[in-house]
């Protein structure tokens, strides 16, 4: 297979290597040339076994004597790497699903078998204080917004322990990065991903005193709102729209989010996928494709056209031109959160600080992502001053942090129905390209925020519709695969869900949590069973 603009790429490498101090150990700075000639040849299928894989020696030392050694005709990739590499294996039990147990039984089994605890570095991997619960299939890290739907079934479950644990690995990574990267990897700390801390926090609060909880994570919020908003001074001196890392000032100068990365180089566990995109990039700024593909990771929604200019092709990726209506709800709610700790507080200034910030995001969404067109929300492209006009799941964030008017709600749940709702469940968007969050695939995040949104507003008919369908789709798969995976086809629910850079997973943490809750909240679980 071709592998283009190698002199391009070697050159990004270097010009970002070292350019943040956390990142300094991640695999593609510290191998250089050892880690392109690895992904460049495709040693493994899935560019991600190699990034987490652990070196057996100082990285320096193996960069060095890769260089003496390429050198020798007969020399051979497969075998260094080999000699100097090696996979983690955890200690958790083999485990075989038993057909007899019911879909509930094997979501309370698997819990011990997706813990992990990692209280040492290796390689690529970040050692985090407390135990956890990894999503399944071909990873080891404690991921940021999986966890929140994961918790959901722990709740469900009854394991708050495991629930604080992980809450506690979280400021764990904000004390140590000053965010919460997308997981505990050294090649992710350039980004996030959906911030769903705040919900974490509320969730927890459930269990025991409410006010000592939020005042417990209040600095924690608080740095991941700084993080969020990192250059919002500097864009409040300018008088038109402009952009600083991850906040976008309006024409009117309200202060929005957008999904972004540090970096703008290939991603080390998708190298060879993002250079394949570039190479059919029509433009010649490297650097903003990969950043976009980046930013687009750290949506979570990696890839959907809801960041493409072209639907059907990711080459024309815009990421971070867009204000995501997701993102900015997302941020609304921990600003409400935390304007409701200040108040607990009894810091009156700070929570009015906050209540008006939040206030005034809420105005925002309403002015540009509203379309009245279209009868939705959907994100705005703030380069070109107008929404995308993408119909997409993220449109009912407005309904799950409660900001949409009954109205807008009413709306947005007739297009649900009309539009979204099918025989499985719900597709992600209305166009179905190949990438794995488009049409037919159907998550559980996104089922979760559309079912408790819609009950918000009072229209529990639908989301119990919804519920119904997504519910049976997924006990469908495991009584016919014996598992559960990260995506259905809610389309075909026979088939499993596609798409994506790499084989479907399974496991699966956030489809076993909102399962979890979804059954444990009805008194009838054996209709399901």
């Amino acid at each position: 297979m071709k592998f283009p603009r190698d002199d391009a790429i070697k050159a990004a490498l270097v010009n970002t290597a070292g350019a943040l101090l956390l990142s300094k150990d991640s695999p593609d700075e510290a191998l250089g040339e050892l880690f392109l000639a690895v992904q460049k040849h495709q040693i493994y299928d899935d560019g991600k076994t190699f990034v987490d894989l652990i070196p057996r020696g100082r990285m320096k030392q193996i960069k060095k004597e890769y260089l003496i050694e390429k050198e020798d005709p007969n020399f051979n990739l497969h075998e260094f790497v080999a000699r100097h590499f090696y996979s983690f294996q955890h200690t958790s039990p083999h485990y075989k699903s038993n057909p007899k147990h019911s879909p509930r039984q094997h979501i309370v089994e698997l819990w011990d078998v997706l813990e992990r605890r990692n209280r040492l570095n290796r390689g690529s991997l970040i050692s985090l204080p407390n135990a956890y619960i990894v999503p399944g299939g071909r990873f080891s890290e404690q991921y940021y917004w999986d966890s929140y739907f994961t918790m959901l079934g722990l709740a469900a479950d009854g394991r708050w322990d495991m629930i604080e644990n992980m809450i506690k690995n979280a400021c764990f990574m904000i004390r140590k990065f000053g965010f919460i990267p997308t997981a505990n990897r050294t090649y992710y700390l350039s980004r996030s991903q959906p911030p769903y801390f705040s919900h974490m926090v509320r969730l927890l609060a459930r269990r025991g005193n409410r006010t000592i909880t939020l005042l417990e994570y209040l600095p924690y919020m608080l740095t991941e709102y700084q993080f969020w908003m990192k250059g919002r001074r500097t864009l409040g001196a300018m008088e038109e729209s402009a952009s600083m890392r991850r906040v976008v000032r309006m024409a009117d100068g309200s202060m929005l989010g957008r999904y972004y990365d540090n970096k703008s180089t290939p991603r080390p566990e998708s190298l060879r996928e993002d250079v394949e995109t570039a190479d059919g990039y029509d433009g010649d700024n490297l650097e903003k494709i990969y950043l976009d593909l980046r930013a687009g990771a750290e949506s979570g929604w990696d890839f959907s056209s809801r960041w493409f200019d072209d639907p059907d092709e990711i080459s024309t990726i815009r990421t971070t031109d867009i204000v995501p209506v997701d993102l900015n709800c997302l941020l609304y709610h921990l600003e409400s959160t935390i304007a409701e700790a200040y108040q607990l507080m009894f810091q009156p200034l700070l929570a009015r600080k906050f209540r008006r910030l939040a206030e005034r995001r809420k105005a925002a969404i309403a002015k540009y992502m509203w379309d009245s067109d279209e009868e939705f929300f959907v994100d705005y492209d703030f380069r070109r001053s107008k929404r995308t006009g993408r119909i997409t799941l993220a449109g009912v964030y407005p309904l799950f942090v409660k900001i949409a008017t009954p109205h807008q709600a009413k709306l947005v749940a007739q297009r649900i129905e009309k539009d979204f709702l099918k025989k499985g469940g719900l597709v992600t968007t209305l166009i179905d390209n190949g990438q794995q969050w488009d049409a037919p695939n159907g998550w559980a995040p996104l089922h979760w925020v559309v079912i408790q949104g819609l009950r918000e507003y009072g229209y529990y008919e639908l989301a119990d519709k919804i519920k119904q369908a997504w519910v049976k789709t997924c006990v469908d798969v495991y009584k016919t695969e014996g598992k559960m995976v990260e995506k259905y086809n809610v389309v075909h629910p026979s088939k499993l869900g596609g798409g994506g850079e790499y084989v479907l997973q399974d496991g699966f943490g956030w489809t076993n949590g909102v399962l979890a809750v979804l059954l444990a909240e009805d008194a009838k679980v054996q209709d399901y069973d």
